[in-house]
């Protein structure tokens, strides 16, 4: 099977490596956490990856870029849980760090594939255009 579709976009590429190291990192968070911090930030993080997906698979402009948006509000959401359990002391700075840059990475591929979107949308659009005129929908 040749087809990739969204494994092939950047941003569900950076979005499934820090998919990957938060389930590295919540190792390292206490068991009486497991289904409050662990469970929400593993959670978020999985969003992600499961809101591109779903998105890229609905093959209209619109349907697509509410799914990129859903996904880029939950790399804040993972942003917040982990400076959660850095304040709470379950990660380190150094941790922390990494993880937030790996974050603001996914979510500046994120905002560039809404933007292609939006291009795309408007070209889209405008050829439709050109190709008919006399459309009822101008």
């Amino acid at each position: 099977m040749n087809y990739k579709g969204y494994k092939d976009l950047e941003c569900y590429k950076e979005a499934r490596l820090l998919r990957i190291l938060i389930s590295e990192l919540v190792k390292k968070i206490p068991s009486h956490e497991k289904f409050l911090l662990t469970a929400q930030v593993v959670d978020s993080s999985r969003s992600v990856t499961r809101n591109m997906a779903e998105g890229y698979g609905r093959y209209t402009f619109t349907d697509s870029r509410n799914f990129f948006i859903i996904a880029r509000g939950s790399i804040t959401e993972t942003m917040e849980h982990l400076t959660t359990a850095f304040d709470e002391k379950y990660i380190t700075e150094s941790e922390l760090k990494t993880a937030e840059e790996k974050c603001e990475l996914v979510f500046k591929l994120t905002n560039g594939y809404i933007g292609y979107l939006d291009k795309s949308k408007v070209a889209a659009k405008t050829n439709s255009q050109l190709q008919n005129p006399n459309s009822p929908n101008q």
